[in-house]
């Protein structure tokens, strides 16, 4: 039966798998990827029909991530970000910036990104120190933002910053080619997810009309654990269990068309048998439990936020915990970079890292499984 994740996976199977180790190797963002991606309408997956998108809902997001991922964990992250960014602007912006983006997402086939850490946060990404001057129709902006993802690529980037409200947070659209707006791609020497291009943007005396900004003055923090953070967090669950497949898949046609000179495979050693039995078994749990937490969130259940959290806590640690073993039944070759698995091992450990970190995860999960404010 076609489904909507068998369909993301035959694209990404005719346009990401032959050059993913392409771009690790050459640290490159997948460009032509994203150009595919544009014409077969993945970029407007999240609008509504209405406005000429395709009006798909979390689910879709999820096996769209997912799929992409399991081909290159750097596409898949990429991609992810536009969903979140796009899903923010559809929920919180006016008529007329979310018409503005909308026609350019579904006309010109451009997308977005997130423009939220800074070097002095972390993963508590949504606190600022981005500097704001505010004018009677414009804001003047200066400050630094670090890691961020599709650097010089997307045409808009969401940018929290101080509000002019007092203690509160604005979010902001930055579009490519704004006057003072400086990426810094040299910053950039990931361990993994080489090809995302994720780097400093200086923000030098950016003028802004008001209209950039989205939703109402100091609204930025509740965008960010409304929307923002319910689709960014299951979005990354839907990527590192696609690495979770990767692993899998590279795993086992190793191990059975590794053989010895009596003709035995190596997945024909018990040993070897518990190692692939474990990464299925940790696959299949992560896949699982990124469905339900969309599914979760299309239904809002009572426990949504503790599955969403508890799902991408689960694939983070369980991409980690299978590359590790995908590198021990892998042996020399997978030692000596012949085939994927030490790429998968590197771009796993991005999981921990990345913000919210799983640290911060396992926190907010205990909060709210205890019904406890977040964050």
């Amino acid at each position: 039966m076609t489904t909507f994740y068998n369909e993301a996976r035959e694209f990404a199977k005719k346009y990401i798998d032959p050059i993913a180790k392409e771009i690790d190797e050459q640290e490159r963002f997948p460009e032509e990827v994203f150009k595919e991606l544009g014409k077969a309408g993945y970029f407007k997956l999240m609008i509504p029909t209405e406005l000429g998108g395709l009006g798909k809902d979390m689910q879709e997001h999820a096996d769209a991530c997912r799929a992409f991922a399991k081909s290159s964990a750097t596409v898949g992250l990429c991609y992810m970000m536009h969903n979140v960014a796009l899903n923010c602007v559809l929920s919180y912006a006016d008529d007329n910036l979310k018409s503005k983006i909308c026609r350019d997402i579904v006309e010109n086939e451009k997308f977005m990104a997130l423009a939220y850490s800074e070097l002095g946060t972390g993963t508590h990404f949504y606190i600022s120190d981005v500097k704001t001057e505010f004018k009677d129709n414009s804001v003047v902006f200066n400050g630094l933002k670090s890691m961020v993802t599709s650097a010089e690529f997307a045409s808009y980037y969401l940018v929290l910053t101080p509000s002019d409200v007092e203690g509160g947070i604005d979010n902001w659209v930055f579009p490519l080619g704004s006057k003072g707006l400086e990426f810094k791609p040299s910053t950039w020497h990931g361990l993994g997810m080489r090809g995302n291009v994720s780097c400093q943007m200086a923000i030098n005396d950016v003028e802004l009309n008001k209209e950039l900004r989205i939703g109402q003055a100091g609204s930025g923090v509740d965008q960010v654990f409304t929307i923002v953070a319910t689709y960014f967090i299951t979005g990354l669950a839907a990527v590192y269990s696609g690495l979770c497949e990767a692993i899998l898949e590279e795993a086992v046609a190793h191990t059975t068309n590794r053989k010895y000179p009596d003709g035995k495979s190596l997945s024909e050693i018990e040993t070897v048998q518990i190692h692939l039995a474990k990464i299925y078994s940790q696959t299949n749990a992560a896949v699982l439990g990124t469905n339900e937490a969309a599914r979760s969130f299309l239904t809002k259940d009572a426990d949504m936020l503790a599955k969403i959290l508890s799902a991408r806590i689960f694939a983070s640690e369980a991409a980690i915990e299978l590359a590790r073993l995908g590198m021990r039944v892998g042996g020399g070759k997978a030692y000596n970079r012949v085939g994927n698995m030490e790429r998968y091992l590197r771009d796993a450990f991005a999981s921990h890292i990345m913000a919210p970190s799983v640290d911060v995860l396992t926190i907010w999960l205990g909060k709210a499984i205890t019904g406890q404010q977040l964050p």
